[in-house]
């Protein structure tokens, strides 16, 4: 069998441009769109071409791929660069980001570092309780952490399939390495089509949900020089594919419905660029692309993409505000170039100089050190956090109580929690992974508070709106004697429809399950929410689902909250007047109570209403007693929770005589 021929190995200018339009892309949908523009993809299809020659040409002439200088030799030209971007990203957070961030930032920052950001951000994308986190200035490694990935799979995989088609198969290296690569690039697109129409936030970052866009370039480098096009066919197919490249992001929302086979779109732009710069011609792309200006932008698109998502970030989060203005897009642009030809040469080039073969031990030496300083700000910043934290709430901080009880609190003792803290104050049950239910139609139920002969027996149910009461619920359960039945569902609500189309269908299918499970095992009381947002009636699917439980149970129907302008802590880090971050009450309430509006209301439901504990006759504040009182925008954060306990004691107390 007559084996495949290879492109001959030399050096391709057009892919220093190609990569500079993608870099570009990828800088100016982030800071002028803010939306993706499928750049990364090219990435994706040019590293799997240029790798998969690499690789092949050292087996066929070694017979081995030499797995450690190779990884070797990646790391000298990619963590010089990538680490200190970490390091001076870190250090300017510090400076920078609110303290309420801090969480994040490290858990991404110890992530990027380790090349698993693509895989923290997956997680962060289908968990309830990072959603509304503000985007890292870390983000951006997850493609870096992707294809580092990559670059660890691909040796191997290469490697075995020389092996098979030399021991095994008695076949060429090359067909046998084709078939390979089609058999990876059919198995992961069809898993991530799947994963994409299931699960597509998840999707976007998961490695073998991307894998296949590194195959097509490894066959497309097996099958380049196969391909032959008539010169004028050569030149247009070569503007059409980059033409497809640089408007993917305005035809496409691709943040949203990639990887799946949409991804095709930009890789067949690469590709038809590839194809047609083999068969250059006078007028062809490739004549475009190996400009000097784009060849030099080449050789900085490391640094580019490095440097220019942190500057994009701090930007924003300084100033407070998710648009950039033209000229300051620019400024942002042209300091991602200084600082990318400063790293570039002055600190990636010395160590890419440096020969694997002859000075290894000292290679190691020199990587290994420059992980030490991101190391030090990560264990520092651990350190920091654990001792920043106020030590439990004292009468500094009566929370509710300086409302109830006419407590003063305290002057210039801060807030409680911390900033560093409020935003993982959650209800303890969150600690319980099994007790959740989220993105699950199985009903789940977990006990707490007083379990050996309650005298009553409260489920709690819906999501994480009703969760939030849980520290409340779990005081009063030890003082009222009563046991508390957790069915949690984050992202849900106890209802029986979703008008306005804000919830999934596993949602509803767990809300029909819930009630077979409540009518099997009827608790004394059920409490949840009766009323959403600021609205002045109560939703219809909350009265269905009440109906369904009349005559079984009684409904205890608790006003929800006001929600704040926005995420209360970061509000509170930046302005000196906490005022400042509060709602008029008219914004944040209904001016009739919702159930006195609605009609056909059922008869076993009791309401609860707790509105002037969140709110004065004229504003609803973010802070109350020196405790803060949302974790977020509109979550309770479990310190406020707490002190409502002795203002909705007599309300339960109520409900309970009611049952009598």
């Amino acid at each position: 069998m007559k084996e495949l021929k290879i492109p001959e190995k030399r050096y391709r200018p057009e892919i220093e441009g190609l990569r500079t339009v993608a870099t570009l892309l990828v800088a100016v949908y982030h800071i002028w769109f803010g939306r993706v523009s499928g750049g990364i993809d090219v990435f994706f299809v040019l590293s799997g071409f240029l790798i998969t020659m690499s690789l092949l040409s050292r087996v066929e002439r070694s017979g081995s791929v030499g797995f450690w200088s190779f990884l070797l030799g990646l790391a000298k030209r990619l963590f010089p660069q990538a680490l200190l971007v970490l390091f001076v990203t870190a250090i300017a957070a510090i400076f920078i980001i609110p303290q309420g961030q801090w969480t994040q930032i490290i858990n991404h920052l110890l992530a990027s570092t380790l090349y698993f950001e693509n895989w923290r951000l997956a997680l962060d994308a289908v968990d309830y309780l990072a959603q509304g986190q503000q985007a890292s200035p870390f983000q951006h490694y997850w493609s870096l952490s992707l294809q580092g990935q990559f670059y660890v799979l691909w040796p191997l995989l290469i490697f075995m399939t020389f092996l098979l088609a030399r021991k095994v198969f008695k076949t060429p290296t090359r067909k046998t390495l084709l078939v390979v690569l089609g058999g990876v690039f059919v198995l992961s697109l069809c898993y991530s089509i799947y994963k994409t129409n299931t699960n597509q936030p998840w999707a976007y970052f998961d490695t073998f949900a991307r894998v296949w866009e590194f195959s097509v370039g490894g066959m497309f480098a097996l099958l380049l020089p196969y391909i032959k096009w008539h010169r004028w066919f050569s030149t247009v197919m070569g503007w059409v594919g980059l033409a497809i490249v640089c408007l993917t992001g305005v035809v496409l929302q691709v943040s949203t419905v990639f990887p799946g086979y949409m991804a095709l779109v930009p890789i067949s732009g690469a590709l038809l660029v590839l194809v047609a710069s083999e068969n250059s011609t006078t007028f062809g792309v490739d004549k475009f692309l190996s400009f000097k200006l784009f060849t030099f932008l080449g050789g900085l698109s490391y640094g580019f993409y490095l440097w220019h998502w942190p500057l994009l970030r701090f930007y924003q989060i300084y100033f407070n505000t998710p648009s950039v203005p033209f000229l300051h897009g620019c400024l942002i642009l042209l300091l991602t170039v200084i600082l990318s030809y400063i790293s570039t040469y002055l600190v990636e080039a010395p160590v890419r100089k440096m020969d694997v073969r002859q000075g290894k031990r000292k290679l190691v030496l020199v990587l290994s050190s420059s992980l030490l300083p991101v190391f030090v700000v990560y264990f520092l910043l651990v350190q920091y956090m654990q001792i920043d934290t106020v030590q439990g709430q004292t009468t500094d901080y009566p929370g509710a109580a300086a409302i109830y009880e006419e407590v003063t609190p305290a002057e210039d003792v801060g807030y409680y929690p911390s900033f560093i803290n409020v935003v993982n104050d959650f209800p303890s049950f969150y600690q319980d992974k099994e007790c959740l239910g989220k993105d699950s139609v199985e009903v789940k139920k977990c006990s707490y508070g007083v379990t050996d002969d309650p005298d009553y027996v409260v489920a709690l149910v819906g999501g994480s709106h009703s969760g939030h009461w849980f520290p409340t619920l779990e005081i009063l359960a030890e003082e009222m004697n009563f046991q508390i039945d957790l069915y949690n569902h984050d992202g849900c609500r106890f209802t029986d429809q979703d008008a306005e189309n804000h919830l999934t269908e596993t949602c509803l299918e767990w809300n029909t399950n819930l009630i077979e499970e409540l009518k099997a095992n009827p608790p004394d009381l059920v409490f949840t929410t009766s009323t959403l947002n600021k609205r002045d009636i109560v939703p219809e699917g909350y009265i269905g689902q009440w109906e369904k439980l009349e005559g079984i149970t009684t409904i205890f129907a608790i006003r929800d909250n006001p929600r704040m302008k926005e995420a209360a802590p970061a509000c509170l880090e930046r302005e000196a007047d906490a005022a400042n971050c509060g709602v008029p009450r008219g914004e944040g309430l209904s001016d009739v109570l919702p159930w006195e509006n609605t009609e056909g209301l059922p008869s076993n439901v009791i309401y609860g209403d707790l509105s002037d504990y969140f709110c004065n006759d004229d504003t609803c504040p973010a802070v109350i007693g020196n405790v803060i009182v949302y974790r977020d925008d509109n979550h309770l954060t479990t310190a406020y929770a707490k002190t409502l306990a002795p203002v909705l004691k007599p309300q339960l107390e109520e409900a309970f005589e009611s049952l009598e």
